[in-house]
């Protein structure tokens, strides 16, 4: 019999050549994808799971995006980059506004099979470390949490790429604006002249602005992300063994482009 799916054309097609809406998305497939592991069942362990996928899911779109907005970056097209910049600003809200359907479980509920989660962590993440590294944030020490096949040499790869904010010095850099590595003076003088001249450098201040909205987008999601470990859990240790909420709370300074925030305290 065989597989029920075939390729003809190009395409995902079914049994009878025809594409379908089910054998385009995988969603037999898709929905396989859920498997509870408490014994008797807990009714919210499925939402759990549903939740994390989809956060997976949209963290995977996000990572495609912040390629392609870095590309176009080094490629001098300020018009592109905002435009997906804006769609990764709409995934970040997405983002935040789904930790709300988490929140209608209980921590009585989630107490059901929390035990079950132990050693895994949301710090495996090794998609939530891609949009970190390709951002900004380089911390080669999350490479010992890539947990699955392959995870360690891809983090390993994004330690080495360029990050938006170098995709974003070589425009001001490609417009007289020098940004040379290593010299903050320098640098403070050239991000000043685009602020304070955003005529002559409106592509260069609006895209700037959107990267801000970015980096500022995904401190708001840490910080919603927060509130809801500690509904759910309070103070208590994290499943991977960290502190949990208090370890969380260390995050809340980290920014993507800090250059971009001290910049106000001198316009």
């Amino acid at each position: 019999m065989g597989d029920p799916t075939t390729r003809r054309m190009g395409q995902v097609s079914d049994e009878e050549g025809q594409l379908s809406y089910g054998s385009y998305l995988k969603v037999p497939e898709l929905l396989a994808l859920q498997a509870p592991l408490s014994k008797p069942p807990a009714h919210d362990e499925l939402l759990f799971i549903i939740v994390h996928q989809a956060f997976e899911l949209w963290f995977r779109e996000m990572v495609f995006e912040l390629e392609a907005v870095r590309d176009a970056m080094f490629e001098g097209d300020a018009h592109r980059a905002r435009h997906l910049l804006r769609r990764i600003h709409s995934i970040e809200r997405l983002l935040i506004e789904q930790l709300d359907v988490i929140e209608t479980m209980s921590p009585q509920d989630f107490l059901q099979f929390r035990s079950n989660l132990s050693p895994a962590s949301g710090f495996q993440s090794a998609q939530f470390r891609e949009i970190e590294f390709i951002s900004g944030l380089k911390e080669p020490r999350f490479l010992d949490g890539a947990t699955e096949p392959g995870e360690r040499e891809r983090l390993g790869r994004r330690l080495e790429e360029p990050t938006l904010w170098e995709a974003f010095r070589s425009m001001l850099e490609s417009s007289g604006l020098p940004m040379p590595e290593g010299d903050d003076e320098t640098c403070r003088t050239s991000l000043l002249k685009m602020a304070r001249d955003r005529d002559a450098f409106a592509d260069l201040w609006y895209l700037s602005e959107d990267l801000l909205v970015h980096d500022e987008l995904f401190s708001l999601w840490r910080q919603r992300h927060i509130l809801m470990v500690e509904r759910q859990i309070g103070t208590k240790r994290g499943t991977g063994g960290s502190s949990g909420a208090p370890y969380l709370r260390t995050t809340l300074d980290k920014r993507f482009f800090p250059d971009l925030w001290e910049l106000r305290s001198y316009l």
